[in-house]
């Protein structure tokens, strides 16, 4: 693997701004963005390269690393977002493919991770993607000025929320940026929205994430010094993602081989290692998977299996790494599911083919627990607040979870149709960071 077959692309730093320049990062789970805020009050959401020839207004969070031989030396090479996954994808043996480094945050048990002999913090590995992602944006952290967004709760059990910004405060530290601020990211989404507003409201700002769910009660005067007052928070480890996984759980999963059996000499049966199906909420976990040891234990499993081909399916999934296909398929059937009664799901290789439908009606039978769960972060949030749902005066949603029909419905249930306003889709918070720092 090399550098040019990665398609790597470092745009010069950018000099038309002044210095400090004031910007807002929104570093997710799934995906960060930057905003800039002009010196005359307007934003410029950074737009990153990716390897087709495109742009994108975010970057995947995800990071890779490997190591390259020249002149005798194995030399550290490292990529980020689109080019981190054509990274692994071209060599997923000798890759590191490091992705929800936000998610481990809060958890003091995880410190530090062994990469080619090196140990590297977890705040070394975040600071490590925020120069990458920077460099892609053509921007330096040494002229930044950053504020950085933050769960209300950080994902985890047991997760200590005062570590986690600490360590996301660190993180950006060491990356190199000049000055550091944190806010809670769904009261950066109401700065954005508060733009809209030309007289004081109470707000519930719901903001959808890839790993969190977030949710604040804000009070906005935008003839105030003070603009925003928060009056309550409430966070709930559990997004997008969790919507995807049902759907691989309920769907695909069984044409892999989830409900089969086997048998140990003759024995009773016993149903396959359910590990296996786990790492399906993730494609990346897959990729993990491709190892000799795996793979020969799903087969000797598939020798005495119930429905051999099926295990079958999974080792061909494994080996030919169609995890990243089989999530991008799903991901769409969710999208489609958002605005039709039923979608498709439609996934092929060699010995399988999936081609069905799903109905939203079974869609939200699924999720509704995950549902019931963002209904008592909801719930949370005004009773911090010690206000009633009529008390809210306007709601606004952002994140593509969102766009779900039962994740609206939430708000207009208790809300009404009318106070309840989406946003864009993965930029507010970025842009209500850049606002609120500026």
């Amino acid at each position: 693997m090399d550098s040019t077959a990665a398609g790597f692309y470092f745009p010069p730093v950018m000099t038309s701004l002044p210095t400090p320049i004031r910007i807002g990062i929104d570093f997710g789970t799934t995906n960060s963005v930057i905003v800039i805020a002009r010196p005359d009050h307007t934003i410029q959401t950074i737009l990153f390269p990716t390897p087709e020839g495109g742009k994108s207004e975010t970057c995947r969070t995800l990071l890779a690393l490997w190591q390259e031989e020249e002149g005798g030396r194995r030399i550290a090479q490292r990529a980020v977002g689109a080019y981190a996954i054509e990274a692994h994808m071209d060599d997923p043996a000798e890759t590191r493919l490091i992705m929800s480094m936000k998610s481990y945050l809060a958890q003091a048990s995880f410190r530090e991770t062994q990469v080619f002999g090196q140990r590297l913090s977890l705040e070394s590995l975040i600071a490590t993607f925020l120069r990458e992602l920077m460099a892609l944006g053509g921007l330096s952290p040494a002229q930044c000025h950053v504020t950085v967004g933050r769960p209300v709760h950080f994902v985890g059990d047991n997760a200590d929320d005062a570590l986690g910004e600490t360590r996301l405060r660190a993180a950006f530290a060491q990356a190199g940026f000049a000055d550091v601020s944190v806010m809670m990211e769904p009261e950066a989404a109401g700065w954005r929205f508060m733009q809209r507003l030309n007289h004081p409201a109470t707000v519930l700002v719901g903001d959808f994430g890839g790993g969190t769910s977030d949710f604040s009660v804000v009070r906005f005067d935008p003839a105030s010094p003070n603009a925003t007052q928060p009056l309550g928070h409430a966070g709930v480890g559990l997004a997008g993602d969790q919507f995807d996984f049902r759907i691989i759980d309920h769907v695909v999963a069984p044409y892999l081989g989830r409900d089969c059996t086997f048998r140990i000499m003759g024995g009773e049966p016993l149903p396959v290692p359910i590990e296996w199906y786990h790492a399906l909420a993730r494609w990346h976990r897959l990729s993990l998977m491709r190892t000799p040891r795996i793979l020969n234990e799903i087969a000797d499993v598939a020798r005495t299996a119930s429905e051999p081909d099926k295990l079958k399916n999974l080792i061909e999934l494994i080996r030919e790494q169609r995890g990243q296909e089989l999530y991008n398929a799903v991901s769409a059937t969710k999208r489609a599911l958002s605005s039709q009664a039923t979608a498709d799901l439609s996934f092929s290789q060699p010995g399988l083919k999936i081609a069905t439908t799903i109905s939203r009606m079974d869609f939200e039978r699924w999720i509704a627990p995950d549902i019931a769960r963002l209904g008592a972060g909801i719930d949370a949030a005004l009773s911090e607040a010690e206000l009633e749902p009529a008390q809210i005066d306007r709601v606004f949603l952002t994140g593509g979870t969102s766009f779900v029909p039962a994740v609206r419905n939430l708000f207009t249930d208790r809300f009404g149709e009318d106070r309840v306003e989406l946003g864009g889709e993965f930029v507010s918070v970025a842009e209500g960071l850049a606002l609120a720092g500026a």
